[in-house]
């Protein structure tokens, strides 16, 4: 049996509760790495068995073109996975992005590994791009010297609805859901920008890597990126003392939904549209599950459903709910206003 199938036949509720009775605490941590690997199934069970067998939970992604990984590892193993990681020599001296803050909600409740036809899904499908041409690294106290410079034209690759609760002074942040697309716009709205200085930045580098190289791929003069991303680019200003250049929230691909980088609150709730918040909630309508910033008291009022639809639509019996659920997004545009749709309102 695949032991992915065997390691994850418990529910969340057992996984959670026998995290919560641990006698220890888990590093929550990413990764990524651009390197060839030959056989990508092989690597995954290699992975899985020694992962499993340590407690790690997370989400990993491996291809032909590297890791990208976002897990959580017991800290009495710590060293046993660092020794591990070190003596694969695709991976030796992969840089770790370790989390700033650790929350009451665990960051992952089980371990998946899945392999896929790139780390990071681009739609790129030109023959002549090479991902490994990246623009320069930026080192934080370089990013506060760009972010002050009028020449340096800031870049968010991030998703809006990552963006809205947090960004750099000044970005450029395009309104698009998916990395994919995000790569058409940013060609398409700085294409008369290619003799300006652009950097870029992202969570934790990995989309900056192919991101910066394909506007150099597209003819743009000077790119750079954050190295190890916002992430990283938080640590370096603590250590060496700098004013932090971002602001709100930093929006993290794991249970806890972000990382508080600064105190400023950016963004606005989607619910009442009025109060100040940033906390990313998932409707508790599985059939929409759909991602909404609330205010603490919105979310307590519609008891964590994005509307009075799926609050209602969640109480109909399971069987006569199956047959409704084709008809949901499409009754729910027509007669409820507003929807939304990850972090964008959209009016029907």
């Amino acid at each position: 049996m695949n032991q992915q199938y065997k390691s994850n036949r418990k529910s969340k509720e057992e996984s959670l509760k026998e995290i919560a009775a641990e006698d220890f605490a888990r590093r929550t941590l990413s990764f990524y790495k651009y390197v060839h690997i030959e056989d990508p199934r092989a690597m995954r069970e290699k992975l899985f068995a020694y992962y499993d067998e340590i407690g790690c939970k997370g989400r990993i992604y491996i291809a032909k073109e590297g890791i990208n990984a976002q897990m959580n590892v017991p800290l009495p193993a710590w060293e046993a996975f660092d020794h591990f990681m070190q003596g694969i020599p695709q991976f030796k001296k992969v840089p770790y992005k370790i989390a700033r803050e650790e929350s009451v909600v665990p960051s992952f409740w089980k371990l998946t590994i899945k392999v896929k036809k790139k780390i990071v899904a681009d739609g790129i499908d030109d023959q002549d791009f090479d991902p490994t041409n990246t623009g320069k690294y930026m080192t934080a106290k370089e990013v506060n010297e760009a972010v002050e410079d009028a020449d340096t034209l800031v870049v968010d690759m991030r998703n809006q609805y990552e963006a809205e609760v947090g960004h750099f002074q000044g970005a450029h942040i395009m309104q698009v859901d998916t990395f994919r697309e995000q790569l058409i716009s940013v060609e398409k709205e700085l294409g008369d920008k290619k003799n300006r200085k652009v950097l870029m930045y992202c969570t934790g580098g990995i989309r900056c890597e192919k991101a910066s190289a394909w506007l150099k791929f597209k003819g743009f003069k000077d790119v750079a990126h954050i190295k190890g991303g916002i992430i990283d680019y938080d640590r370096q200003v603590k250590e060496e003392g700098l004013e932090n250049k971002f602001i709100g929230k930093n929006f993290v691909f794991d249970d806890r939904l972000g990382e508080r980088i600064t105190q400023e609150i950016v963004s606005t709730c989607h619910l009442c549209q009025e109060i100040k918040a940033d906390d990313h909630y998932n409707c508790k309508n599985l059939a929409c599950h759909i991602l909404f910033i609330a205010c603490s008291i919105c979310i307590k009022r519609k008891k964590g459903y994005c509307s009075t639809y799926c609050t209602l639509f969640d109480q109909i019996p399971r069987k006569p709910k199956k047959y409704i659920t084709r008809w949901q997004n499409k009754f729910k545009k027509k007669y409820y206003n507003p929807v939304y749709r990850k972090g964008k309102s959209i009016s029907s």
